[in-house]
C-alpha cells in the first residue's frame, strides 16, 4: 500500500509539478478563473485545481517530493482521526520548510480538529501572511471564531474568503446563520 501511495504521488508529481514561476502564473490565472466565475460547479472545478497545487511542494527536487508525500500521509492520517500523529507530521514539514503555507493550514486543520482554537488561528495567520488567498485558511478562521463565539469576527473572515472566492458555499450557507445567531442574541 505504501508503494502504491509513494508511484501515485510520483506519477501526480510527475504530471502536475510546476516550477515557481509557471505556479505563480497558473494560481493567479485560477484565481482570476475563480472571482469572476458566475455559477457554482464551475467555481469549485476550479477551487479543486487551485488545491492540487497548494497541496505539491513547490520545489521540484527529491526534497520537494518528500515533503509532499509527507503532507499527503498527514492529511490521511488526519482524515483517519489520527490527529496527535498528523500533527506530529506537520510540524515536522514546517520545521523543515517553515514557507510551505499549506504544511501550516493543515496543521492549524489539525489544531482546530483537536479543539486547540487559538493555536490554530495562530497557524492560520502565518497561513495567510505566506498566502493571503487562502481562502480555506480564511474560512478555518471563521470555524476557529465560531467555536470561540466571535461571530462577527467569524462573518468578517467569510466575507474576506468571498472577495477571493465569491461563490464560496461555506460562507454563502453560514454568513446569514451567523447574523441571525448575533440578532436573536441582541433580543
Amino acid at each position: 500500500m505504501k508503494k502504491f501511495i509513494s508511484i501515485l504521488i510520483l506519477s501526480f508529481l510527475f504530471f502536475n509539478n510546476l516550477n515557481a514561476e509557471n505556479r505563480k502564473s497558473e494560481l493567479d490565472k485560477l484565481f482570476a478563473q475563480l472571482k469572476d466565475t458566475k455559477d457554482l460547479p464551475t467555481a469549485q472545478i476550479v477551487e479543486k485545481k487551485i488545491w492540487e497545487i497548494w497541496m505539491i511542494h513547490p520545489s521540484d527536487d527529491r526534497r520537494g517530493f518528500r515533503l509532499t508525500e509527507l503532507l499527503t500521509q498527514g492529511s490521511r492520517l488526519m482524515n483517519m482521526g489520527e490527529l496527535s500523529k498528523a500533527y506530529e507530521l506537520f510540524t515536522q514539514i514546517i520545521a523543515t520548510e517553515p514557507d510551505w503555507f499549506e504544511a501550516w493550514n493543515k496543521r492549524a486543520t489539525v489544531l482546530y480538529l483537536m479543539n486547540r482554537y487559538q493555536s490554530s488561528l495562530d497557524d492560520i495567520k502565518i497561513t495567510l501572511t505566506l498566502e493571503p488567498r487562502h481562502f480555506g485558511a480564511l474560512s478555518g478562521q471563521a470555524l476557529n471564531y465560531i467555536e470561540l463565539k466571535q461571530y462577527e469576527k467569524a462573518i468578517q473572515s467569510y466575507k474576506a474568503a468571498q472577495k477571493i472566492y465569491p461563490l464560496l458555499d461555506s460562507a454563502t450557507k453560514m454568513i446569514p446563520e451567523l447574523e441571525d445567531l448575533i440578532n436573536d442574541q441582541a433580543v
